[in-house]
């Protein structure tokens, strides 16, 4: 698909970098001066809808830069702008609702490091859009890093083959423990009663039911999640017939309140991890925020993350269907 609207102007930006021909994150800018305006912007995007989409699916990561984008009533009004039904987030990371369809995003101690991972990559249905709009940026880190994900797959063929095809084989399983109450003090603290959005624990249980998991109450009053058996990698339609690395192997093997195994019980080897770790960390772009930013990711092509940050910080999320 060759670039061609009218009502955007291409631009760059910091870290951006070219993938398979792809540039990550495409970047557009108001086509004016007097353009930047929320009523301009949201126009264009209505009026340029299935191509902006089609832009999304081409390119994984696209920036608005430059537009009058101030809070969480305009970035809802660019969200709704496309018609993309909403998902409700489900996982350990602590979240408030800001307004209709728009969450804080982790909110877990800026001073942490966020992992790569696919959006909601362990439930049945996750979304296929994320969009996050930078209110106030870190006066130091901060950044939103990401990931190509095919690209992980395609290194750890190189590099590890068998164990690739070994753990595309058997499946993958994942347990994870949550407490009963959140605790904002970790990025991983969200409360089962949050999580899922009610005390009543055989409510709780069919919640999880429905969504591919099964649970293990703790005396502690917290609860084990088991998931499983998940693919290594998927392939999506649209995405070239890319090998997604569509999974959370690094970012919940051998944690403190997380494992990842082969789901008929076999250990993953502990250098296949670590190498794994280096390679994503290798491949990843690393996207600097500016007030007013809008970032839409492809989900089902990117992993990403958050750099540790000095305060404030303020990104807002939505995650569409």
């Amino acid at each position: 698909m060759e670039f061609s609207c009218k009502d955007f102007k291409v631009g760059k930006c910091q870290g951006q970098k070219l993938v398979d021909g792809q540039t990550m994150p495409f970047v557009l800018h108001p086509p004016e001066a007097d353009k930047a305006d929320i009523e301009s912007l949201l126009l264009a995007l209505k009026t340029n809808k299935d191509w902006f989409e089609q832009l999304i699916i081409k390119n994984s990561a696209v920036l608005l830069r430059g537009f009058d984008v101030k809070n969480a009533q305009d970035f809802n009004d660019i969200v709704e702008a496309f018609g993309w039904d909403d998902i409700r987030y489900v996982g350990p990371a602590p979240r408030t609702h800001v307004y209709k369809r728009v969450w804080t995003a982790n909110e877990g101690p800026l001073s942490e490091f966020i992992y790569y991972h696919h959006e909601m990559v362990l439930i049945k249905e996750y979304p296929k859009k994320l969009l996050l709009f930078c209110e106030v940026p870190s006066p130091e880190g901060g950044q939103t890093p990401f990931v190509p994900s095919f690209r992980v797959t395609e290194r750890m063929l190189e590099e590890f083959p068998e164990a690739v095809e070994e753990m595309e084989a058997k499946g993958l399983k994942y347990t994870f423990t949550a407490l009963s109450r959140n605790d904002t003090s970790s990025m991983r603290g969200r409360g089962w009663e949050d999580a899922f959005g009610t005390s009543d624990r055989a409510e709780t249980e069919r919640r999880a039911k429905a969504l591919g998991m099964d649970m293990e109450w703790l005396p502690n009053g917290g609860v084990k999640t088991i998931l499983g058996p998940r693919s290594l990698t998927k392939v999506f339609d649209g995405r070239k017939g890319r090998r997604m690395w569509f999974n959370t192997l690094v970012g919940m093997y051998g944690k403190e309140l997380s494992s990842a195994f082969m789901a008929d019980g076999t250990k993953i080897p502990e250098k296949v991890v670590k190498r794994c770790e280096e390679i994503i960390e290798e491949e990843s772009i690393q996207f600097k925020w500016e007030k007013g930013d809008v970032l839409f990711f492809d989900n089902l092509a990117l992993l990403h993350g958050r750099r540790p940050a000095k305060p404030p910080r303020r990104v807002l999320v939505a995650t569409c269907k």
